[in-house]
């Protein structure tokens, strides 16, 4: 014998009161459209000003990590670092890039351009992969004999990318002024924004021969025979060119310098600015949104309070035909939901004309990709999930009134 296929009547109530929920605002459209403007004319603003906060805010987060020195933690003066010490520091999760560097007073040089022109007084600055301030896709000296030329060193050089430069390092010693000249291939020329300076980029081994030249030691690596025999105890480091990975991680990873006894300088002030920027616009977002959310609730949940009682006696006639409590308690919530859709709709459509705008009329002001009004996906599935979460939150005080109606009011009309 087969069994007879049976519909749950609680599921097919649920649809039924669904059904009426909307037929009703159709009949009632013009309320309806009432409902959805007022909930439009709430959110819309909401979102112009969280895109305005997340738009302004990203754009100068962005400006601060697009300049690496925002990233870099300065430190002070000649120190005595030990290589275990760079290496531990270039194990944390904090630290975006670490290179050891020798003494400043060590770390200049003279140079001459493929048709003798000169740029004294050079800084040498030591590289290494995943340098911030080298672009992404310039290669990087790994060898002795490569470098990279800041912007303004290329001018003064008339150099460019493949052409030989010649590093002239001078020393005294033994009372004799000495000089070794190095012979260099150009393998890129730094944008004029990336560095300011007077710089030539190179690996750590050169600079280190360069120093372990000009304290009077023979250098093989440079061809220089003369000189005192190479240093046979552990070599230390005069500071390191240290970069955070992130904005957020400046300030803990200035503090661990410090912890160590060194001291430090960032551009923590800048970073702080922008965050307390943040802060103030959040503040103000959520003052605002919170009086708005709320006044629309209100005004949400008389409506459907109102509108139940409207339609007490049809109600009422419903539960006498058998609807359930639970179906028709889902009648207000099944409206405040529609509501909130229309509503919701609405709102992102009059978003992206107004960002679309503020954006047109101010790109003078922006950079490529930034944007003064910009709603992330995330955020803006948040909101619209929000706005549901409230819709029927506020549609409870119409299924109160619902759950209240006796069935008995249906006959006392006829």
């Amino acid at each position: 014998m087969t069994k007879r296929r049976r519909h749950p009547g609680p599921v097919r109530q649920l649809r039924h009161a669904a059904a009426l929920a909307w037929r009703d605002m159709l009949h009632e459209w013009k309320v309806s459209l009432c409902l959805v403007l007022a909930l439009a004319a709430v959110l819309a603003p909401l979102l112009v000003l969280f895109g305005l906060k997340s738009g302004i805010v990203s754009t100068m987060t962005e400006r601060l990590k697009s300049d690496p020195r925002n990233l870099e933690i300065v430190v002070k003066g000649n120190n005595k670092l030990q290589a275990d010490w760079i290496n531990a520091l270039r194990a944390r999760q904090d630290v975006g890039f670490v290179v050891a560097r020798t003494r400043s007073l060590a770390a200049t040089t003279g140079l001459r351009g493929p048709d003798g022109q000169s740029a004294p007084n050079t800084d040498m600055m030591p590289t290494a992969a995943g340098d911030p301030i080298l672009p992404a896709t310039m290669p990087v000296p790994a060898s002795l004999r490569e470098v990279v030329l800041s912007h303004t060193v290329a001018l003064k050089l008339e150099a460019s990318t493949g052409d030989r430069v010649d590093a002239i390092v001078s020393r005294r010693y033994q009372q004799r002024s000495e000089a070794v000249t190095i012979p260099l291939t150009v393998i890129g020329v730094l944008p004029e924004a990336a560095f300011v300076r007077d710089a030539v980029f190179l690996s750590l081994p050169l600079l280190i021969a360069t120093e372990n030249y000009r304290d009077g030691f023979r250098v093989p690596e440079l061809d220089v025979v003369n000189g005192d025999p190479p240093r046979a105890d552990a070599r230390t480091f005069a500071g390191v060119r240290l970069y955070a990975r992130t904005l957020d991680d400046v300030a803990t990873l200035a503090q661990f310098v410090r912890d160590h006894g060194y001291d430090v300088r960032t551009r923590a002030k800048e970073i702080e600015t922008v965050k307390a920027i943040d802060r103030v616009l959040s503040f103000i977002f959520f003052v605002i949104a919170g009086v708005g959310i709320t006044g629309f609730l209100l005004s949400l949940a008389a409506s459907l309070w109102a509108n139940v009682d409207r339609k007490r006696r049809d109600l009422a006639m419903l539960r006498l035909m058998g609807l359930g409590t639970g179906p028709l308690v889902a009648f207000p919530a099944a409206q405040a939901l529609l509501v909130a859709i229309g509503g919701i709709v609405l709102s992102l459509a009059l978003y992206a004309g107004v960002s679309a705008v503020f954006n047109t009329v101010l790109a003078a002001n922006l950079n490529r990709d930034e944007f003064v009004c910009r709603l992330y996906a995330g955020d803006g599935a948040i909101a619209a999930l929000l706005t549901i979460v409230f819709a029927l939150g506020a549609s409870m005080v119409g299924g109160y009134r619902v759950a209240k109606i006796d069935p008995a009011e249906s006959l006392r009309e006829l």
